[in-house]
């Protein structure tokens, strides 16, 4: 227990500071989107890159994390659009709670999982993040075509362009080229990388942190409460229930469930603007569960010794 909780709160001081920092304008308003979009195109891959490329991916089930991460997304959606009709009003504020049940908040989820499971845990994140993000964006973009607003006509081919261009996809697939050939990372690349990895998680969380607003859990009480009971008991108790059933080897077994019981990611607010969804109730649903999970994640993780499942440290 409190292994857990001294990896998980310096990750949660680091959004709490970055939220400081907003409230204190420092550096400037315009530095802190600049920062995030630096981290997201540059520092993540490079962390990603830096753990695949001299990864050892024996030791690691890589069919598994497949098909527990398509499985658990899948009944998410069905078990989502099932209660639909008592959990919002609109199709509009039902898109909201759809993406708050089932996106991941990537910078928290890296930071934990190096905070708690170290390299391999990475290798196994970086999997996952390679699964999730190009199917959960399909379901999104499935979601709005079916119940969403009034917002921009749904683009296959747009979609399929911007999921080929993730940076984070492609620092997976860059990783995993360089080990798979061989080449690995020679010269002065590695320790380069290094360094930049270990930028990556302190300015992503603090970017984290900065975008959160206060003023955005006014109003749609309801929807936003049902949003936090979906992504924070529902998809995680999906998780730990299809990794029992398929047997999973422990590691997989609590990333995945990390990765369920992760806030919703930053950017559902840009899509549910762009998409017609109910973007006031998406900014509440952003800021209530990265709040929220400064105590649900580390009581979720806890529970790994109730369920049997030996909680490693990396």
């Amino acid at each position: 227990m409190t292994a857990t909780l001294d990896a998980l709160g310096p990750i949660f001081l680091l959004v709490l500071l970055g939220y400081a920092l907003q409230r204190w304008q420092f550096p400037g308003d315009g530095f802190w989107p600049l920062a995030e979009r630096f981290t997201y195109y540059l520092l993540f891959p490079a962390l990603l890159i830096h753990n695949l490329a001299p990864a050892h991916f024996a030791g690691v089930a890589v069919s598994d994390i497949v098909l527990l991460v398509v499985a658990m997304l899948l009944v998410a959606t069905v078990m989502l659009v099932a209660v639909r009709h008592w959990v919002s009003a609109t199709p509009a504020a039902f898109t909201s709670f759809y993406q708050g049940g089932i996106r991941f908040n990537t910078y928290v989820g890296l930071a934990a999982v190096n905070q708690l499971y170290g390299d391999q845990g990475i290798v196994v994140a970086a999997v996952t993040i390679a699964i999730m993000i190009p199917l959960i964006n399909v379901l999104c973009v499935l979601i709005f075509a079916f119940y969403g607003g009034q917002g921009e006509k749904v683009s296959w081919g747009a979609t399929a362009m911007q999921i080929a261009r993730n940076p984070l996809i492609l620092g997976c697939v860059m990783g995993v080229l360089l080990n798979v050939s061989g080449i690995g990372l020679p010269f002065w690349s590695k320790p380069a990388l290094g360094i930049l990895s270990q930028a990556a998680l302190p300015v992503g969380l603090l970017a984290v942190g900065f975008a959160l607003n206060l003023r955005a859990l006014r109003g749609a009480i309801a929807p936003l409460g049902w949003a936090c009971v979906a992504k924070f008991l529902a998809l995680p108790l999906v998780a730990l229930m299809l990794a029992r059933i398929w047997g999973a080897e422990p590691l997989v077994t609590q990333v995945l469930i990390l990765f369920a019981a992760l806030p919703t990611a930053s950017s559902s607010y840009i899509l549910a603007r762009q998409m017609g969804g109910d973007a006031p109730l998406m900014a509440g649903i952003i800021t209530a569960q990265t709040l929220l999970a400064m105590a649900t994640l580390p009581i979720t993780l806890m529970l790994y010794p109730l369920l049997g499942l030996s909680l490693g440290t990396g």
